[in-house]
């Protein structure tokens, strides 16, 4: 029987870090990014079930951020504005003392989907979710 994975050894996501072209962002609390892969349906004659073959991929993602300074706003809302998409690179970092490893991944040509112009709420921390899509990545540490 296998045993039981030790608790301590499941990362936290307390100790994630997310820096954006080169500079930690700090009021970063929550991020994901993942890749869907795109398949096309394939017939096969003799096989009850289709099969499925991958024919591309996307990488899309979403930081999670509390609305603590404007830099972001100006930034994406600046060029927006003038009807340029900027591309960022992202480097997620996730390193629990108790943890086995560190991960890193890196993400390039980050481009966010939309821009979070004004949300907030009475007696709520003021938090900005900012999906995204991104051209590549490659795997620093695992």
């Amino acid at each position: 029987m296998p045993q039981a994975i030790s608790a301590e050894r499941i990362r936290s996501g307390s100790h994630g870090e997310l820096w954006m072209d080169g500079e930690l962002s700090a009021e970063t609390y929550g991020f994901q990014a993942k890749i869907t892969k795109n398949k096309e349906t394939v017939p096969r004659c003799g096989a009850f079930m289709e099969g499925h073959k991958l024919i591309s991929a996307r990488i899309t993602g979403s930081m999670r951020i509390y609305n603590a300074s404007s830099r972001f706003l100006a930034a994406e809302g600046a060029a927006m504005k003038n009807g340029k998409d900027l591309r960022h690179t992202f480097i997620s970092k996730l390193d629990d003392p108790d943890a086995a490893s560190v991960q890193r991944i890196m993400l390039t040509g980050v481009s966010f989907d939309d821009l979070t112009l004004a949300d907030w709420e009475a007696a709520k921390l003021g938090t900005i979710e900012a999906p995204f899509t991104a051209d590549g990545y490659e795997i620093l540490e695992y």
